[in-house]
């Protein structure tokens, strides 16, 4: 199939695989090898939906989303609904899921904006009970515990009192005995209890020998006295592995009687893996995501420094060269676009980035450029790249071409088919929006037949005049119409390059005939391209020019590699004058777009200064209007409080004028009390304003040595010394070396004395009492959490938790619960005395 090759020829499955090494679990990474691509725009759609919730979430979240404890349960699912009985490792594994899902959806339910994620996860069954009974009945190594039973329990109790029966006999043998034991100890072979006994001693304790070590120097014996309980203890044994069996079948019938729930939750959990995965790849390598246009919306296809995802992989992973990004600018008129250059210039590259590019934005991964994203959404991906010479099957690099061009062809009339079909069932379902548009889709293009009479080949060319409905396809080839006769080649090249103008949505060709250069001027729908030619050093410099045909510079580069002089001069003379004329004529055109180039990033650069100058200026201006608003504000209401109280005063005064006969000397008095009032509340003088000025970062200075204006950078250190900026030039200069605009001298910087240190008292140690203790030995993890909850929300400052080391599991647990609790800010293993590792202090606010 011709898209299984193109994703071939575009290295998709390298891609894939670098995608998986960000996957957190197996099934996720083993989904990412092999990522399906949708066939439809809506999938696509909602793929880039969950990638985009996943990017936001987990910047904001920290650590990110975790799959801690989730496994590939699949087969053991299977096994299951076969009635098979699974194994306590299997059965705990399942376990482990149920609560990593579990997590997994609690993390998601407490955060906002993300519908996609949250109707995702609403579709999961985690069933805690189910969890919970395995937990119960299995241990963390697997084994079936003494609680899981009744019976198990009283089997576990006759199993300890046998084996301290047989411990108990053998010690008392080995000590009556010491002479003709190898070494003071109890050991096991073939599930037997045996001592080790010199062999020249074996009838000194007389018994059954189970082995033999390798030198033959000593015997493993079952003392007779011991094997009646040896025999029984084997009986108990086959009792308790019997009872195990009966326990686990019946939690593997309960895990079989939710199956199809299971395996949703596996789907589910396998899709946010592969979201988050595409999430922190596409971080990885700088991308942005997407949007899709529609260019029969006069939309633009935009694809600003457009990236090859695998040379910046190269590049950040391998410490590769850097990548040189291309621009992809194409109109909505455009459906054919021809690149030419050299050489090793980067034609292939660029046509294998945007095929990478248009298959990363359907399966939901961001596309590595500069924002904003817009590209069609492409139905297929079709590709001739690279050479298909193959001795075995008597193919030339032409017929290679020829051969894959025809399964691209044949693929597109397969799309069309396909719209046809679906056009027409639209119609039958009363959805059609009229005969018009369906009469002009049953229209199938009239073929010829072109053969070529070296490879004999039958190469179908359909009559580029006559356009049907395609299915929205983006066609790349490389080098079309080479490998035979440069006329016919050509010939060839320019009759398909027309059909697909009228039968794709976009075809991109590198190509080195000069013929297809003038197709920009006889059709609208064709364009031109270049690689851009570095004529100084002779070597590309991989950009990719728009709207100026290429020059191969064959003769300068053969020059450059050291072809005889005399040889080139005459290939000049057979290439021509007119030739040479078009050549110098496109050089002048790509100085000219040179010199433009240059002038548009001076003036893009002016425009961010200017812009930037603006926010400045306007930041400052709204913040010294809200500052005199604020300031208005304080001193009406400061003025109307000194009225009042003012009139309070002035009010007092006369009342005590009017309590009895006032004389000169009250009056006298009163008179010195309102001068008084008057004098308190009068407003003080504005103060003198202070000679000289402080410069502060973004302020404009004059360096009068230098006669420059420059940007201040940083304020003046305890020396006088900051940072200027004019033009290009950084440089560090002296207060007193400046002034303001205005010609104001700045302020002198007076050293303050230094304040005497004050020392503040070290905060008392935190004391370890029986309630703020909590005991977790021995509990299972979710046991333990709600334990953990609890004590947590009556602590009221530090916390001790003794979980002990054993596995790490149960430590594991309460770490991971701790993380992820709002009222804890930290958590530290305690000190050596207080139990090490074996207990965590968390810090409660």
């Amino acid at each position: 199939m011709i898209q299984s090759e193109t994703l071939e020829l575009l290295e998709w499955p390298r891609l894939c695989q670098h995608l998986s090494t960000f996957a957190a679990t197996k099934l996720g990474a083993i989904v990412a090898r092999n990522l399906p691509i949708p066939e439809t725009q809506v999938e696509s759609e909602q793929l880039l939906a969950q990638t985009k919730e996943v990017y936001e979430l987990e910047s904001r979240l920290h650590p990110g989303l975790s799959f801690e404890g989730i496994q590939d349960i699949g087969d053991s699912l299977e096994r299951a609904i076969l009635q098979s009985i699974l194994p306590g490792e299997e059965l705990l594994a399942i376990a482990t899921t149920l609560a990593g899902t579990r997590n997994l959806r609690r993390v998601i339910d407490n955060q906002e904006n993300v519908p996609v994620l949250s109707d995702l996860v609403s579709q999961l069954r985690t069933y805690p009970e189910l969890e919970q009974e395995i937990h119960r009945c299995i241990d963390e190594r697997g084994q079936v515990t003494d609680r899981a039973s009744q019976k198990m329990g009283e089997i576990r109790i006759e199993l300890r009192k046998i084996r301290g029966q047989i411990t108990q006999k053998l010690q008392n043998i080995i000590q009556a005995k010491s002479g003709a034991v190898q070494e003071q100890l109890i050991t096991q072979r073939s599930d037997r209890f045996v001592i080790p006994v010199k062999a020249p001693q074996k009838d000194a304790i007389p018994g059954i020998v189970h082995d033999t070590s390798t030198s033959g120097a000593t015997l493993y014996i079952e003392p007779n006295s011991v094997v009646p309980l040896g025999n029984q203890l084997r009986q108990v044994i086959r009792k308790e592995q019997t009872e195990a069996e009966v326990i686990r079948r019946t939690l593997t019938e309960k895990v079989a009687a939710v199956s199809p729930d299971l395996e949703r939750l596996l789907a589910i959990v396998t899709t946010l893996d592969l979201a988050v995965a595409k999430s922190r790849y596409s971080l990885w390598i700088g991308s942005n995501p997407p949007h899709f246009v529609n260019r029969e919306d006069n939309e633009i296809i935009t694809l600003r420094n457009l990236r090859h995802p695998l040379l910046v992989w190269q590049q950040q992973h391998e410490q590769g060269n850097p990548v040189v990004p291309v621009d992809l600018l194409i109109s909505p008129q455009i459906r054919v676009v021809t690149i030419t250059g050299p050489n090793t210039g980067g034609k292939t590259v660029t046509l294998k980035t945007l095929g990478l590019a248009a298959i990363m934005s359907k399966v939901g991964l961001f596309v590595p450029a500069r924002e904003p994203v817009e590209m069609p959404w492409f139905s297929q991906v079709l590709a001739d790249i690279g050479d298909e010479q193959s001795l075995q099957q008597s193919l030339s690099t032409f017929s290679g071409h020829i051969r894959r061009i025809s399964r691209i062809l044949e693929a597109l009339e397969e799309g069309v088919r396909s719209q046809e079909s679906g056009v027409r069932r639209k119609e039958e379902e009363g959805e059609g929006e009229g005969e018009g548009e369906g009469g002009r889709g049953g229209v199938s293009p009239p073929k010829i037949q072109e053969k070529d009479e070296e490879e004999g080949i039958k190469l179908p060319i359909p009559n580029p005049q006559s356009p049907v409905p395609s299915p929205q396809s983006l066609v790349l080839l490389d080098e079309v119409g080479a490998g035979t006769d440069p006329v016919e080649g050509s010939a060839l090249a320019i009759a398909l390059l027309k059909y697909l103008a009228n039968h794709t949505q976009l075809t991109m060709a590198s190509t080195h005939f000069g013929e297809l250069k003038a197709l920009k001027y006889e059709d609208p729908r064709f364009e031109n391209a270049s690689v851009e030619f570095n004529e100084t050093t002779l070597s590309p410099t991989y950009r990719l020019l728009w709207g100026i045909p290429g020059r191969s510079n064959a003769l300068s580069i053969a020059l450059r590699l050291g072809l005889k002089p005399e040889v080139v001069a005459e290939a000049k003379t057979q290439v021509g004058e007119a030739t040479d004329e078009v050549n110098q004529v496109i050089a002048g055109l790509e100085a000219q777009r040179r010199n433009q180039e240059t002038k548009a990033a001076e003036a893009q650069k002016l425009l961010r200064q200017a812009e930037r100058l603006y926010k400045e200026v306007s930041d400052k201006a709204a913040s010294l209007e809200a500052r005199e608003k604020d300031l208005r504000a304080s001193q009406e209401i400061a003025v109307q409080q000194a009225i009042t109280q003012a009139k309070g005063e002035i009010a007092q005064v006369i009342r005590r004028l009017q309590k009895g006969t006032p004389n000169a000397q009250d009056a006298q008095q009163a008179t010195t009390n309102l001068n008084q009032i008057a004098q308190k509340y009068e407003p003080a003088p504005p103060p003198k304003p202070k000679p000289g000025f402080m410069p502060k970062v973004g302020d404009r200075v004059r360096i009068p040595k230098l006669g420059q204006t420059a940007e201040v950078l940083t304020i003046p250190d305890a020396d006088g010394n900051f940072n200027v900026r004019f033009g290009i030039m950084k440089m560090t200069v002296q207060l007193q070396d400046i002034e303001s605009l205005d010609g104001q001298k700045p302020e002198p910087i007076v050293k303050p004395k230094p304040a005497p240190a004050v020392v503040t008292p070290p905060p008392a140690p935190a004391i370890r009492t029986s309630k703020n203790t909590v005991d977790l030995r021995g509990k299972r993890v979710a046991d333990a959490e709600y334990i953990l909850d609890k004590a947590i929300s009556e602590a009221a400052g530090p916390l001790w938790i003794i979980h002990g080391h054993g596995t790490g599991k149960l430590k594991q647990g309460v770490h991971a619960f701790l993380q992820q609790h709002p009222r804890v800010t930290h958590y530290e293993p305690a000190e050596q005395a207080d139990g090490g590792t074996g207990v965590t202090i968390a810090h409660i606010i």
